[in-house]
C-alpha cells in the first residue's frame, strides 16, 4: 500500500485537506471527538480533492456542523475547535492472527480529549475473531468508570454480533446458537457483554485497509503484538 501524504477530512471539525494526520497542524484533531466523521488518507492529491468532491454528496445539514467564523477554512491546517467531554471516547481497534489459527495480536487506539493512548498485546496461539474480540475488551477494560465511548471496529462479526442482539441471545439461550450448535468465543463474548452494560458504548463498523489512519495503526500495533517473543497463552483457546 502506497504511503499516504494527503488526509481529506469530508466531515469534521474543519474540512479540508491535510499534508499529516498527527500534530496541532493534522487532520487527525479534525475528525476527534466528531460524531460520524469522514476522512480517508490517499497517496496524492488528487485523489485527496476527488474524495472531496464526491463527498458533496453528504447531507450537510445532518452530519456537518457549521464552519468557524474567521480566517478562509478550505485549506487552513490551523485548529478550530477542541472537542469538549461531551463528544465522548473514540475508541479504535483492530484484531488478527496469523494463518488464522495462529500467534495474534490486537491494537487499540484511545482518542480522550485531548489525550491519546495506544494499546497492543499479542498470543502464541489464537484465532482472527478472538483477537478481534479481545481489542474491544481490553479497550472498554480500560476505563474503570462507566463512559460514553464510540468504538470503531472492521470486525462485521463483533459489530453485528452487538448491534444486532446475536451476542445477547446466544448468552440468554445458554450460549447456543441454535439449539445443536454452540455459540464460538462464548468466553469472550460474556466479557464484552459485561463491559458494554457498563458503559454506554455505540458501535461503528469501519472498512478495514481502506485508508483509515487509526484503522491501520491498530492493524501495526496488532501484527507487531503478534510476532514478538514471550507473548500470553489464550488459555481457553488452546485447552478447548
Amino acid at each position: 500500500m502506497a504511503k499516504k501524504k494527503y488526509y481529506a477530512v469530508a466531515v469534521g471539525h474543519n474540512p479540508g485537506i491535510y499534508d499529516n494526520w498527527y500534530g496541532e497542524d493534522g487532520a487527525e484533531v479534525q475528525v476527534r471527538g466528531f460524531p460520524k466523521a469522514r476522512f480517508k488518507g490517499f497517496p496524492t492529491l488528487k485523489e485527496a480533492e476527488d474524495f472531496l468532491k464526491n463527498a458533496s454528496k453528504i447531507k450537510p445539514h445532518s452530519q456537518i456542523k457549521p464552519k468557524p467564523s474567521g480566517k478562509d477554512t478550505k485549506r487552513s491546517k490551523s485548529i478550530r475547535k477542541s472537542p469538549s467531554k461531551s463528544d465522548g471516547i473514540i475508541i479504535y481497534t483492530d484484531g488478527g492472527c496469523i494463518n488464522n489459527p495462529g500467534p495474534g495480536g490486537y491494537g487499540v487506539v484511545i482518542i480522550n480529549g485531548n489525550q491519546r493512548k495506544e494499546l497492543s498485546g499479542g498470543f502464541r496461539l489464537t484465532t482472527n475473531n478472538r483477537m478481534e474480540l479481545t481489542a474491544c475488551i481490553e479497550a472498554l477494560r480500560h476505563f474503570k468508570r462507566s463512559s460514553k465511548v464510540t468504538l470503531h471496529s472492521d470486525s462485521k462479526y463483533v459489530v453485528d454480533g452487538i448491534i444486532k442482539g446475536w451476542a445477547k441471545r446466544w448468552r440468554s439461550n445458554g450460549w447456543m446458537r441454535t439449539k445443536s450448535e454452540p455459540a464460538i468465543n462464548p468466553d469472550l463474548w460474556e466479557q464484552l457483554l459485561d463491559l458494554c452494560e457498563m458503559h454506554n458504548v455505540e458501535f461503528v463498523w469501519v472498512k478495514g485497509h481502506a485508508g483509515n489512519p487509526e484503522n491501520e495503526r491498530c492493524d501495526r500495533l496488532a501484527n507487531q503484538a503478534a510476532v514478538k517473543t514471550g507473548i500470553s497463552i489464550d488459555e481457553v483457546y488452546e485447552n478447548r
